[in-house]
């Protein structure tokens, strides 16, 4: 059960990130109406929200999962793999030492973004990817055993529609997986039940699983209505300005 999440609401250079898109350029007070649906969203869920303020100096600074990863008992800080984004990283540092007593660290020249992370039950799939390098990659994987956690790596860096793992996939829990068809042959996945949502839905992999209930983005109703029918309590939320600048559901808070 997660308890607290920390969230960052887009700055107002928001549009001036990275992207890979061309979707156009994202609408600033709609990312902000978005992003407090998201916090509401959250607060539904149980969680009580650690709110950072904007910052207007990292324009990417709202996707803040890629700044960390969280368990219960131990976080470990990463090293974003876009050079641009590796300051955001000192804000996370003062708010988890709060909660944990040691925090782990991606060294250079490791670089590891959390949207590569995927954890299923106390196993971790690291995604290696444009932003995730095998040094980091090995670096996490230390960390996991250190903690009794196993990993697997998942090799991203062929498959262009991908920035991240978590961009095709989640963990519903339940032994299930919700996986982009681009990614559902992979052996790893073969012993989990797998939900693929068709093509045109492909976005929708990026789900979340927060206690009872499962956020998905807004326009995806085959993925939908396979969801609801499995028993769980759903969430619609628009990420319209997100998915702008590469960003999904998982990217928008550190949950734990």
């Amino acid at each position: 059960m997660f308890t607290q999440a920390i969230v960052r609401p887009p700055a107002h250079t928001f549009a001036k990130g990275l992207t890979t898109s061309h979707l156009g350029r994202p609408d600033v007070p709609l990312a902000l109406a978005q992003h407090e649906d998201y916090c509401q969203a959250l607060e539904q869920c149980g969680l009580d929200l650690i709110r950072l303020r904007a910052n207007p100096n990292y324009p990417d600074s709202t996707f803040v999962e890629d700044t960390a990863i969280l368990t219960e008992e131990w976080a470990v800080i990463t090293r974003p793999g876009a050079p641009s984004r590796k300051g955001e990283v000192t804000s996370i540092i003062s708010i988890l030492e709060q909660f944990y007593p040691e925090l782990g660290v991606i060294q250079a020249p490791g670089t590891v973004d959390g949207g590569d992370i995927c954890e299923a039950d106390g196993h971790f799939f690291i995604g290696l990817s444009e932003r995730t390098n095998e040094v980091g990659a090995r670096q996490l994987a230390r960390h996991l055993e250190e903690n009794g956690h196993c990993s697997t790596c998942i090799d991203i860096r062929g498959l262009p529609d991908l920035l991240h793992l978590k961009s095709g996939l989640s963990y519903l829990g339940d032994n299930r997986l919700v996986v982009s068809a681009a990614l559902a042959d992979q052996p790893a996945f073969q012993s989990y039940e797998r939900i693929i949502p068709p093509p045109a839905e492909a976005y929708a992999a990026n789900c979340i699983r927060v206690n009872e209930f499962v956020l998905l983005p807004a326009g995806y109703p085959v993925i939908e209505a396979t969801i609801r029918d499995l028993g769980y309590r759903v969430i619609i939320l628009d990420m319209s300005e997100f998915q702008k600048m590469d960003g999904g559901l998982s990217c928008l808070s550190l949950r734990f």
